[in-house]
């Protein structure tokens, strides 16, 4: 058994939390959240994810998990604070990276191992975190160890995926990686793979993510192209697929989540050669303006009418709606209302603008204003699927015929089966 303090009790920080407290290390789990903290305390698990609650619930009952809102000494320290990005400028926030290693500092001791999770740009183990955590006066791999062990799982799976999937470490040295490695043993099923570089172990997660987001942006500019030959773009890729050296990704609404929108930009924080990558994510975030297109192209205009978007998750079946798609897509329309709404250039009463209603089954974010699908199409004049959640593909055309004013349906995640639809006098448009 071994003692570790896991730095951010988040998406990936209280399933890791829970995973090592389950495997029999002593863990507490530190968050500078007071709510958060206070919720843990009295069993209250604040993140949406599946089997989560109970896991959680396990490693608190067990006595092996506790949390708290100050930091103290541990054989290990693991952070997994958030990286913000700025989505004007590019650049990622690593100031809760650089905090949280001057909150271990005073605690470190000598034989340490501090590990970092967070998704970084190149270079920051050593270059922002590093020396935050030798403030303590102890020099990393001599007097501790340092690595880099990247995260790779999936909302949705994280309990599963956590002890599946394959890890990359990646230490300052091979004294540090090794010491890492020893613990995550404990509980990996799936390969280590071992890198004595932290700076790599921060590429290779980068370059994994930058990879599906560079293909998907292939799927969705195929989608494009295909439009302009009146093919259906997703029959192709499949048949394409086909071939045993080709393996393109689904078109969609676009790239969302805290990994795949995200992560590319962090490879180009200190390069100047993204071209390939910076392309892909301008023809990934221009999805959602391409489908306020699809729809003036079913509609004749967006003057006064009404669009429900179905999915505010950034995938299906999770209640996540990080750089979401869908939300995207609301933007765009409300972009497209706002220039409705200006003043015309003779002083004459500006158009009705465009109105949008947004639903999904799986978020429960207060701040944001869903409606129930009742609600959602009532007199719309069309509706966009921008979620694969499981209860999309079971929709009832003949109901949504019967309450909608226009009969027009953007399905951008292929979970309807147009035959159906088109019988109920549907014009059905896919991404």
């Amino acid at each position: 058994m071994s003692t570790i303090y896991v730095h951010g009790l988040g998406y990936i920080g209280l399933p890791t939390a829970a995973m090592f407290a389950n495997y029999d290390h002593e863990v507490t789990g530190y968050d500078t959240d007071e709510a958060v903290i206070e919720g843990l305390d009295d069993g209250n698990v604040h993140i949406d994810e599946p089997g989560l609650r109970a896991f959680v619930t396990q490693a608190l009952e067990s006595g092996n998990l506790t949390v708290s809102n100050e930091v103290d000494e541990a054989k290990y320290h693991i952070i997994a604070v958030p990286t913000p990005f700025d989505d004007e400028t590019k650049e990622p926030t690593l100031e809760y990276v650089e905090a949280a290693g001057e909150a271990i500092a005073p605690h470190l001791r000598p034989g340490d191992t501090v590990i970092l999770e967070s998704t970084v740009p190149p270079g920051t183990t050593v270059e922002t975190l590093q020396p935050a955590l030798e403030q303590s006066g102890l020099d990393a791999g001599s007097d501790f160890a340092l690595v880099h062990c990247p995260e790779t799982v999936l909302p949705g799976n994280i309990i599963t995926e956590l002890k599946e999937n394959d890890r990359i470490i990646g230490g300052v040295n091979g004294v540090s990686t090794e010491a890492a490695v020893r613990l995550y043993e404990s509980f990996v099923e799936g390969d280590i793979y071992t890198t004595e570089n932290a700076t790599t172990a921060e590429f290779v997660k980068l370059i994994q993510n930058t990879y599906r987001d560079v293909n998907i942006a292939l799927a969705n500019e195929l989608a494009l192209i295909g439009e302009d030959y009146g093919i259906d773009s997703r029959e192709a890729i499949e048949m394409a697929n086909t071939h045993p050296r080709v393996d393109i990704h689904h078109p969609g609404p676009g790239v969302g989540g805290h990994c795949l929108p995200i992560d590319p930009w962090f490879l180009g924080q200190n390069s100047d050669n993204l071209d390939l990558i910076e392309r892909a994510r301008a023809i990934n975030d221009g999805m959602a303006d391409h489908v306020v297109e699809t729809l003036r192209d079913e509609l004749g205009s967006l003057e006064g009418r009404t669009i429900a978007v179905f999915g505010v998750a950034y995938k299906g079946n999770v209640g996540d709606t990080r750089q979401s798609p869908g939300l995207d897509l609301a933007q765009a329309l409300q972009k497209a209302e706002a220039e409705l709404a200006s003043p015309k250039p003779d002083g004459g009463v500006p158009p009705s603008a465009v109105g949008v209603r947004l639903h999904d089954p799986h978020v429960a974010d207060q701040t944001l204003d869903l409606v129930d699908r009742k609600s959602a199409i009532a007199g719309a004049d069309a509706v966009v699927i921008t979620a694969d959640h499981d209860e999309f593909e079971h929709l009832d055309p003949a109901a949504f015929a019967d309450a909608m004013a226009e009969r027009v349906v953007v399905d951008t995640k292929d979970v309807l089966d147009p035959s159906e639809w088109k019988s109920e006098g549907f014009s059905v448009r896919r991404i």
